[in-house]
């Protein structure tokens, strides 16, 4: 257990809290609730970055934290964006139902591919994109502005490049499982006999 997997574990532990938070603001529209989600969520996404930081530093990457790390930061976003598509009883600006079924469109045919590949060859080998990287700063901004009340007609600009760069780094993903799987010996042909 590295000190980088323990902060990862913090982040997750986090969670709940921004969760309950959220929906104290939604329900009661107490200003304390939603200065305690954001501090949630910016102290998450801050131990993201440590994490990495500590991880790439101190040459402490592992199987555990290749599983963990990602898992944290989708279980953020993920709860954010539901948390802020729903209907908020007028206390937030509501993010559209396309980014998140973009979103969880994109995630969950990467997790059906994984398991796929996983099956076919034994080994899923899952290269980051730049793209998935933007998509991800985005999806955390979007995430800020909204709790944050900012103007309105930027979130919805930043809603659609989250989107954008969501879809594009899932057909890059796609791509990268379609040549996993053609390079594959058991995706080769069996000959009759």
């Amino acid at each position: 257990m590295t000190l980088a997997n323990k902060i990862t574990i913090l982040r997750i532990l986090i969670l709940p809290f921004f969760i309950i938070e959220v929906l104290h603001y939604r329900a009661s529209g107490d200003e304390i609730n939603r200065l305690l989600a954001i501090l949630a969520f910016a102290a998450a996404a801050i131990t993201d970055g440590v994490d990495g930081y500590i991880a790439r530093r101190y040459n402490q990457r592992s199987e555990l934290g290749a599983v963990l790390d990602p898992l944290a930061d989708k279980l953020l976003l993920v709860s954010g964006l539901i948390l802020l598509s729903l209907n908020s009883h007028g206390h937030f600006d509501e993010l559209p139902d396309w980014l998140l079924a973009t979103v969880l469109g994109r995630d969950a045919i990467i997790l059906v591919g994984v398991g796929v590949i996983h099956f076919t060859c034994g080994k899923t080998v899952v290269q980051p994109r730049i793209s998935g990287k933007v998509a991800t700063v985005f999806q955390m901004v979007t995430i800020v502005w909204a709790l944050l009340k900012w103007d309105s007609a930027a979130l919805y600009h930043l809603c659609l490049a989250a989107a954008v760069f969501t879809g594009v780094s899932g057909v890059y993903y796609v791509a990268d499982g379609i040549r996993q799987l053609s390079a594959s010996p058991s995706s080769t042909p069996t000959p009759k006999g």
